[in-house]
């Protein structure tokens, strides 16, 4: 029973760790847990600590998974949380320890990604331009980290002021991302001076234009019905005020004798009664 729980916890913790984070991490840190000694528990959660921002917790738990495995496979990661941490410094000792040499061919690329970061955190662009380049940048065969690798180049030489050069490296980062998870045509885009913000913010302006025309059909039936409103209240006035005249008329043929009576109140004003519906709806 308490196996299921912890794999059921595993299982939702991998579906969610990219679209929700904050719940994966829940997940994980519920099978951490119930199985604290297991290795599969403390790499989950360090992984989802690291997706949450949660550098500390991350790097304690996949310590502790390598501790149990003997596995290196995570040292990119644990790099990066020190970058996180505010450790530059620790992060480039890390790419340059021996367990970096036993890494396999992905993880020795986005460990190299890592370290130009601290390299740009350390106010080095031009140093993190050269840690990116080499064969693996121009493949004609691309991996699947190819797109990571040429999206952070771009960002180095847009960081050391290569703009030009970093526009050609977003494009082509673009070109092997077909489905957009670098971000790499977005950030294109921008350099380009377009952004999806500014076409939504215009949007909403005109939406709150009070001077705006009214665009639909549907609009232009409203007016017209207020306008039919309008109509109908002053013939139902004009109704009212030649009652008033024939009453008057007939007290008059009644009663002939009787003087006009001034009414010092003057015209009768209309009182609202009840709560103020403006009001209500300020509230």
């Amino acid at each position: 029973m308490k196996a299921e729980l912890v794999g059921g916890h595993l299982v939702m913790a991998g579906r969610l760790v990219e679209e929700d984070p904050e719940k994966a991490y829940a997940h994980a840190r519920a099978a951490q847990r119930l199985a604290p000694r297991l290795a599969a528990t403390r790499e989950a959660l360090g992984l989802a600590a690291y997706l949450s921002d949660r550098y500390a917790e991350a790097l304690a738990e996949l310590r502790a998974a390598r501790r149990i495995t003997g596995s290196n496979h995570q040292w990119a990661v644990m790099a990066d949380c020190e970058r996180g941490l505010g450790r530059p410094e620790k992060a480039l000792e890390m790419a340059q320890a021996p367990e970096a040499k036993e890494l396999d061919k992905a993880t020795q690329i986005e460990l190299r990604i890592v370290a130009a970061g601290a390299r740009r955190d350390l106010g080095q662009p031009d140093a993190a331009v050269v840690l990116l380049q080499g064969a693996d940048l121009t493949s004609a065969t691309p991996e699947p980290w190819t797109a990571r690798l040429r999206y952070a180049y771009a960002e180095a030489l847009l960081d050391a002021d290569r703009e030009d050069e970093a526009r050609e490296w977003f494009a082509r980062a673009s070109e092997v991302d077909p489905e957009g998870l670098t971000g790499a045509g977005e950030r294109l885009a921008e350099l380009d001076g377009l952004t999806f913000d500014e076409v939504e913010e215009d949007d909403d302006e005109d939406a709150l234009d009070p001077d705006a025309e009214p665009e639909t059909e549907h609009d232009d039936a409203l007016a017209d019905e207020d306008d039919d409103e309008d109509d109908d209240e002053d013939d139902d006035e004009d109704d009212d005020e030649d009652d008033d005249e024939d009453e008057e008329d007939e007290e008059d043929a009644v009663r002939p004798e009787a003087h006009d009576v001034h009414d010092a109140a003057g015209p009768a004003a209309e009182q609202h009664v009840g709560p103020d519906p403006e009001h209500d709806e300020e509230q």
